[in-house]
């Protein structure tokens, strides 16, 4: 399925009855992220919708502005579009900030936020890091590689089918300038409207994501700036929804459960 928004087309689909969870995937990434954790959520009884980013999966390309404003503007749209009185978002990676910037912009559709292994304060990073960030950006093989090391421990048996498709998709100049432009954003936009966030938010975080100097410590800061609970998930990287569905599952539904 489809909407029209400014500037493109946004992808996204949905499965399930009951209480509406929106669920945004990283960049580089697709809907498919949710593949594992969506069928857990359904049988649990909530309607799971999954949608792309601008620029990957099958929402368009050559968008004007990759930011985390962006992404939250369109997952707003996206609520505006299902007229759902009320729903859950998650955001992994970038898209954490992004359902952040969702919530402070429309407070009055969204009942909760679950940021997954997010982005939504600028981090310090070292020179060496930043080259091979930059590297990573260009390269939509070294983007596989480093997607199969944020699965630290139980690497999906579907994930070199996933890696592949996320290749392919990388393979278009336009879906690569659109990761590079959203991987190199250095300031998250979603630090600037954290404290106008009132709804419930829960902060889960794999223990083993690499991207994190202290995933833990992390977790906490986050979980401070929007006076939320922080949940580990055991073992897990920086897609623990994927690597870890069931773990992820028993963390998001009591939150769920208490929010509706």
């Amino acid at each position: 399925m489809f909407i029209d928004v400014p500037g493109g087309r946004l992808a996204y689909d949905y499965a399930g009855e009951g209480p509406l969870v929106v669920c945004v995937p990283g960049l580089g990434d697709t809907r498919d992220a949710y593949r594992s954790l969506r069928p857990v959520l359904v049988e649990a009884g909530y309607r799971v919708v999954t949608m792309d980013l601008r620029g990957h999966g099958e929402s368009s390309a050559g968008w004007d502005d990759y930011s985390q404003s962006a992404v939250g503007a369109d997952v707003v749209a996206l609520l505006e579009h299902l007229d759902a009185p009320a729903a859950v978002l998650l955001g992994n990676s970038y898209a954490g900030g992004g359902v952040i910037r969702a919530a402070a912009d429309a407070p009055e559709r969204i009942a909760g936020i679950v940021p997954i292994d997010g982005f939504i304060r600028a981090i310090p990073v070292n020179p060496v890091v930043r080259a091979l960030i930059r590297l990573i950006a260009l390269s939509p093989r070294l983007w596989s590689v480093y997607y199969a090391t944020a699965h630290p421990t139980a690497k999906p048996a579907d994930l070199a089918e996933h890696r592949a498709k996320l290749v392919a998709m990388l393979r278009d100049p336009l879906r690569r300038e659109a990761m590079r432009r959203m991987l190199l954003n250095r300031a998250p936009e979603a630090e600037q409207v954290i404290a106008q966030v009132r709804c419930p938010s829960l902060v889960l975080m794999g223990a083993k994501d690499p991207d994190f100097p202290d995933p833990a410590a992390e977790a906490r800061t986050q979980a401070s700036l929007l006076r939320g609970q922080a949940v580990m998930i055991d073992d897990a990287g920086h897609y623990p929804m994927s690597e870890f569905p069931e773990r992820t599952a028993e963390a998001l539904l009591p939150f769920l459960k208490n929010v509706f």
